[in-house]
């Protein structure tokens, strides 16, 4: 098969670009060309990959067309019905035999129907089943849908002539064609895989993590722990202060145990009231973290159970706390937690952190070190496999062309 042309598009969420980039370094690794349309942000990242960069929002910045719009990710569905002919164009210019898109990326599903391409969705997030997700929006106090936004569905729908467009369209992306999705077959239920069907299991470890050695896990939990606290950055967009106040009582309970604490506040400016709880107890918090890094190190990750964090945490056999406050982050906490790779410090997403969860939650880690070791070792020959599966399922993708 001759070498292909590429183009994918990825939104402007940190997680998402993480999880395009095995997608990115595989196809590159094929010898197709990639082109990656992305916030410039990302350049580099994507750059190292091996893929070309391409300023989604050369136009202008994604505030100028939407600036209002809640959850965020509407804000792509108004970008999609006013910034279409120019994107369009640049693409077209390229001549791709193929396009991949995140799911929240709405405008490239417009392109890949205007242009006639294959369309690969590389799926946002864990079990993202879209009847399931827009179920959750109806009521939500999160959803407020700015006039722009509304204007721009009335656009997708009688200009542009897609008849199913709504403020929520970022959600309901599916591919009739592939289904990139970004864990282990083992994280994902069985209905929930036969509603993202057809499906592939591509993983969201990328090439420079997955060559690196695996963390040997031979000693119990230290004494004191050494606890990553790491909640990612778009937590902080919608639950600024349920975040602060779950970090107080973390950081107090965790360090009246012993543990030596270490967090990542995402980009994240704290109140006062919280720097001072985190300088009383000796906290070290940085801004921005290499979280990679720091999973090399500690022994505990309290989590929102992210994809990303939560497949890191695997590969570096770190046993995780779950936290988490919306979207997918309950259901893949609930699985892991069924997988035994986690501990549970919230009944349900909007709930305080109880003191006394906390300090059971860690009691179980440190009970149970040795189950948790074997478990992750498990857990980490998934990722394995599914990381040398990926060959195989990038000729299938080609094999759309």
């Amino acid at each position: 098969m001759p070498a292909r042309s590429v183009v994918l598009f990825c939104m402007p969420e940190r997680g998402h670009v993480q999880s395009a980039l095995p997608v990115i370094e595989a196809l590159a690794a094929r010898g197709c060309s990639v082109h990656v349309f992305a916030g410039q942000a990302y350049c580099g990242l994507i750059g190292r990959a091996g893929g070309q960069f391409h300023d989604l929002f050369a136009e202008g910045p994604l505030e100028a067309v939407d600036a209002e719009s809640m959850p965020r990710p509407s804000r792509y569905v108004s970008f999609a019905a006013y910034r279409l002919t120019p994107v369009l164009s640049r693409v077209a210019a390229l001549k791709p035999d193929l396009l991949v898109y995140d799911t929240f990326a709405v405008i490239a599903r417009l392109i890949a129907r205007d242009l006639g391409l294959p369309a690969v969705n590389l799926c946002a997030g864990h079990a993202m089943v879209p009847s399931r997700m827009l179920a959750d929006l109806v009521g939500n106090p999160r959803v407020r849908t700015a006039g722009v936004c509304h204007a721009a569905v009335a656009r997708l729908r009688e200009e542009l002539g897609w008849s199913e467009a709504s403020p929520f369209s970022y959600l309901d992306g599916l591919s009739n064609a592939l289904n990139l999705y970004g864990e282990p077959p083992q994280f994902l239920h069985a209905e929930d895989a036969a509603a993202l069907a057809p499906l592939a299991f591509f993983g969201a470890l990328s090439g420079s993590l997955s060559q690196l050695p695996l963390r040997g896990r031979e000693r119990s939990l230290r004494h004191p722990a050494r606890v990553l606290i790491a909640w990612g950055t778009v937590v902080w967009y919608y639950f600024p202060e349920l975040a602060e106040a779950r970090l107080r009582t973390l950081a107090e309970v965790l360090a009246a145990s012993g543990c030596d604490l270490l967090i990542s506040t995402g980009g994240h400016a704290l109140s006062m009231q919280t720097t001072a709880v985190l300088e009383a107890v000796g906290a070290r918090v940085h801004s921005w973290l290499d979280q990679r890094a720091a999973l090399q190190e500690v022994d505990v990750l309290v989590t929102h159970q992210g994809l990303n964090s939560t497949h890191e945490a695997i590969w570096y056999g770190v046993p995780m706390l779950s936290c988490p406050f919306f979207s997918d982050q309950p259901a893949l906490a609930a699985r892991c937690q069924e997988l035994g790779l986690a501990v549970p410090l919230v009944s349900a997403p909007s709930d305080p952190i109880d003191p006394e969860s906390v300090r059971h939650s860690l009691h179980s880690l440190e009970l149970d070190a040795d189950g948790f070791r074997q478990r992750l070792e498990i857990a980490q020959g998934w990722e394995m496999e599914t990381i040398a599966g990926r060959p195989a399922v990038v000729e299938r993708l080609l094999a759309l062309v």
